[in-house]
């Protein structure tokens, strides 16, 4: 079925849009027609004077034009984290608290323009924008908050000090949360940033921006820039940033990782995966079936995590495979903007295509596709219905490589032995996921699954005080709790 929308969407550049009969959404927004770099607590347009577009991907229509950085204005930004840092270093880790404290309290304020603005340039549904992107946002900033004054108890005898000035440049899925990922641990260990988000998805960053400058933030200890691949290599060969923080495809983590050889500059690298839901035949089904769901069609596929690769036990296979074929057509995509939306719009016309692409070679090699019947919605915008592959091997192109969409795949096993085996034989070890009634069973697999967070009853389950990332071509480093931010200190 489609989402059906009610609502009339009114954008009037520099002055304040608004919708009808919108109540999950906000009453005003202001969105500007174009935006700038902030840098130094000051937006200031792009040295070579050029702009790109962001574009709504339900619509496939301009939102906002945004700034493209150039070499010298990574330059600036740097330079600006530079001279921020000896004052912010040096200032009253309390007070730097106040601060970080300050940005979650107006992140919580604002959690309704945020969340129709993340909808907007990300094409997710505004349920998941306003109940878990937007408020756990706000949550890493809180929770490091928390930290700023206290780093000598998280690491006793160690005396952790900040490594300087800090490039993090995050991905497009998760853009307002990604932010928050990095730049509180950073602020909180008392480091300087220049942050640049994904091309196609600025808007939330650029906002956050502005809270910073309402926070009263130090001149120069935020900087946010915007751009594309040419931005984030100068911010990643930039001689005085003194760590990178990725978030994004395993293909240009691996080039970062090439490029920093040699040079000392820290890094942390949180990548793809292909994660593994495995559903045993003890198992609550029907709460499995749900964990599925959200496993894998959750922000339309486009999560490092998603359970992508589903093995379920052969006694229980038939009925979980109707169960989930069933949950599959009850699946609004539509709108992001309607509340009732379960899938959104794919994030750009690159990234459908690659999914489709991805459909085309599954049904090539072999594997039976099932889509749900729903009608997708009309108009210029990129869209993709929920899949499933049922028939595959684990030779297959769409079982071992990412497709970052909302496409699964399922395998049947036998033994724990077996599952465990074929889970394992991936590239990736970001994440996985196991259900089943025993406690014997949990243990014994997240002891032996290669990946660096494991999920028992539950899938896409996220907070700030527990450590996210991976091994093998996932990445390197931890996001979240202690260990995310022992990543922005040194002894």
């Amino acid at each position: 079925m489609m989402a059906k929308s009610n609502k009339k969407l009114t954008i009037n550049y520099q002055t304040k849009w608004s919708y009808d009969k919108a109540p999950e959404s906000i009453d005003h927004l202001l969105l500007k027609e174009k935006y700038d770099l902030f840098i130094n607590n000051q937006f200031v347009p792009p040295a070579s004077g050029d702009y790109f577009e962001t574009i709504n991907p339900a619509t496939g229509k301009r939102i906002a034009t945004v700034a493209l950085a150039n070499s010298r204005d990574v330059d600036k930004a740097v330079n600006s984290a530079r001279n921020a840092l000896p004052a912010w270093q040096s200032l009253n880790p309390v007070d730097r608290a106040k601060y970080i404290f300050r940005i979650a309290r107006l992140i919580q304020e604002r959690e309704r323009e945020f969340s129709v603005l993340e909808s907007m340039d990300c094409g997710k549904p505004i349920r998941e924008s306003k109940s878990i992107d937007i408020p756990l946002a706000a949550a890493h900033f809180f929770y490091h908050a928390g930290w700023a004054d206290k780093l000598e108890y998280a690491f006793p005898n160690r005396k952790p000090r900040p490594l300087g000035v800090v490039g993090q440049i995050i991905p497009w899925n998760f853009p307002l949360l990604m932010a928050a990922w990095k730049i509180a641990p950073a602020l909180a260990a008392g480091n300087t940033v220049v942050l640049k988000p994904a091309e196609t998805t600025p808007l939330t960053a650029l906002k956050l921006a502005e809270l910073i400058r309402e926070a009263d933030l130090p001149p120069g200890v935020v900087n946010i820039i915007t751009g594309a691949g040419d931005t984030g290599s100068d911010m990643v060969a930039h001689p005085q940033i003194d760590k990178i923080a990725f978030t994004g495809s395993t293909e240009v983590g691996k080039m970062i990782q090439s490029k920093l050889a040699g040079t000392g500059k820290r890094l942390t690298l949180e990548l793809g995966g292909k994660g593994a839901n495995i559903i045993l035949e003890d198992a609550a089904l029907d709460q499995a079936v749900e964990g599925i769901i959200n496993g894998i069609y959750f922000n339309q596929g486009h999560v490092c995590c998603a359970g992508s690769r589903l093995f379920v036990q052969e006694s229980v296979a038939e009925l979980v495979i109707r169960k989930l074929k069933d949950r599959m057509e009850t699946l609004i995509v539509g709108d992001p903007l309607d509340k009732n939306t379960d899938i959104g719009a794919i994030n750009s016309a690159n990234q459908l295509k690659t999914i489709n692409r991805y459909i085309k070679t599954g049904v090539k090699e072999g594997a039976d596709l099932y889509q749900s019947s729903c009608e997708l919605p009309g108009g210029k915008g990129f869209w993709c219905r929920p899949s499933l592959f049922t028939q595959v091997s684990q030779s297959n192109k769409i079982v071992q490589e990412e497709i970052f969409g909302p496409v699964l795949t399922l395998q049947t096993f036998r033994t724990l032995e077996e599952v465990i085996e074929k889970a394992n034989n991936t590239f990736y070890g970001l994440s996985a996921g196991v259900w089943t009634d025993k406690g014997a069973k949990i243990f014994k697999m997240t002891r032996e699954l290669q990946a660096g967070v494991v999920w028992a009853n539950t899938y896409n389950k996220f907070d700030p005080t527990a450590p996210f990332g991976g091994y093998k071509e996932s990445g390197f480093g931890r996001e979240g709790g202690i260990h995310g931010l022992a990543a922005y200190v040194q002894f």
